[in-house]
């Protein structure tokens, strides 16, 4: 996808490291300015997290004149969670995109890029045959939930996990229909 300059494509190795980069000046960002994501720095997401989505080829970054500006993994990969989740639409795991780790530097925030984002999973979605596109946010994660619905994404329930096996925290699970 291209659209003024910005270009969403498949990572390739080399993006790796700005990724990584991504994720280290917005969680950085959120420690100074406080936190929307409850990601945290050195634990989630890190480089690993890019690593592991570049080699399951699920990794996508948003670039603007060579410029990674932010990046998400997309993948039919529904976390355990999810199964406890009366979702809306009925569908086969290989029916779903689940959008995971969807990170824009926040130098680059306010512009439309999260959007832009979530329209290329849309995209995706439809042109692979999937029903349903699914994502969930922390709960407290007002701006991301706000973007979601004003794209389209449908709130389905809300649950608690314990966020890297660490965290106890709520979700929110989102879902739009393709």
């Amino acid at each position: 996808m291209s659209d003024n300059g910005l270009i969403i494509r498949k990572a390739s190795k080399n993006d790796i490291s700005y990724v990584a980069k991504c994720y280290r000046e917005l969680l950085v960002y959120e420690k100074e300015h406080g936190s929307n994501s409850n990601w945290i720095l050195g634990l989630y997401p890190t480089r690993k997290t890019a690593e592991a989505a570049f080699r399951e080829d699920a990794l996508y970054v948003l670039e603007k004149n060579g410029e990674i500006l932010g990046s998400v993994i997309l993948n039919h990969s529904q976390p355990d969670d999810y199964s406890a989740i009366n979702w809306l639409y009925e569908a086969d795991n290989s029916e779903v995109l689940v959008i995971h780790t969807l990170c824009i530097l926040p130098s680059a925030a306010g512009k439309g890029l999260g959007k832009k984002m979530l329209a290329f999973a849309k995209d995706i979605a439809g042109k692979s045959g999937c029903k349903a596109v699914r994502l969930d946010t922390w709960a407290e994660n007002r701006p991301a939930a706000s973007l979601y619905t004003s794209c389209g994404f449908r709130p389905a329930g809300r649950g608690m996990i314990m966020f890297e096996d660490i965290v106890p925290e709520e979700q929110i699970y989102f879902e739009l229909k393709i």
